[in-house]
């Protein structure tokens, strides 16, 4: 199955702690490079989230972008209504006893321990629940990129069936080139006024056909379609396998150019460098 290195997912869920969101997206790399972006609340668990990644990505610059908006009434302060009435009235008895008192002050009052209730968020349970989204995230993050990659595949598909097609036809016109051959060398010891050995001349065709020989080229590229296509249907990262082919492809194809003397096989040689390009600029993309 054959995965782009291209993909987005964003996940959004809303708790009574409050809502977590996170997105995932990716574009090419050589390597794996993950970079997380995670408010401190849920930065204990980026080891446990990259461990997850790289369990299911191995190329592409990735950027992960967590965020946790608590919720109001969860950040707000409560007062221990028990513990207020014991300090206010130990503050009245006090004030009852001490000429000239100062009347009590409220912002110091609130700031005495135990006034003060607050609503503490238990972390725990958000960095359990981000995980299970970052997972769910990361399901989608992945379909995305095996639809995107079966795009992709189907593009190099179809410059295979192409190069395939040029290959036959370059091989239905070698024996009307090798013919060409012996045209050609009548034809210059016509305009010499040389009359050719008949044997002479079979002897001068068959050195001008081995070196023009291009069956081994196109039996190479007959084997990289081959390749390519196997390599298309295996499980995993598979972008430098195919990578590395079209470099194989490439030699073969600048190879035969340089042999040609025919011009439409030069004009397909050519062409084939084009279809060649054409999945190279593809595979960049695959993983």
């Amino acid at each position: 199955m054959t995965y782009s290195m291209t993909a987005f997912a964003r996940k959004e869920q809303s708790f009574d702690f409050g809502t977590l969101s996170v997105e995932i997206k990716s574009v090419n790399q050589r390597y794996l490079e993950p970079s997380f972006r995670l408010p401190e609340t849920l930065r204990p668990i980026e080891m446990k989230l990259r461990e997850l990644l790289k369990k299911q990505v191995k190329r592409g610059k990735l950027e992960v972008n967590a965020k946790f908006y608590a919720n109001n009434d969860e950040q707000s302060l409560g007062v221990d209504s028990a513990r207020l009435a014991a300090v206010t009235g130990a503050l009245q008895t006090l004030s009852e006893s001490v000429d000239n008192a100062a009347p009590i002050n409220l912002v110091e009052l609130l700031q005495y321990p135990g006034i003060l209730i607050s609503n503490e968020i238990d972390t725990e349970q958000v960095q359990a629940e981000m995980t299970k989204l970052f997972s769910n995230a990361l399901d989608d993050f992945l379909a995305g990129r095996e639809r995107e990659g079966a795009v992709l595949a189907q593009a190099i598909e179809d410059r295979l069936v192409d190069i395939a097609d040029i290959v036959q036809a370059i091989r239905l016109e070698v024996p009307e080139w090798v013919q060409s051959f012996r045209n050609n060398l009548k034809e210059k010891a016509f305009n010499l006024g040389v009359e050719l050995n008949p044997e002479r001349l079979e002897q001068e065709v068959v050195l001008l056909a081995q070196k023009a020989d291009v069956a081994e080229e196109l039996d190479r590229l007959d084997g990289h379609v081959k390749e390519c296509r196997t390599i298309l249907k295996q499980k995993g990262a598979v972008g430098r396998k195919l990578d590395f082919l079209m470099q194989e492809f490439n030699r073969e194809a600048n190879t035969l150019g340089s042999k040609s003397t025919k011009e439409s096989i030069t004009r397909n040689a050519v062409q084939l460098k084009v279809l060649i390009e054409q999945m190279r600029e593809q595979v960049q993309n695959i993983e």
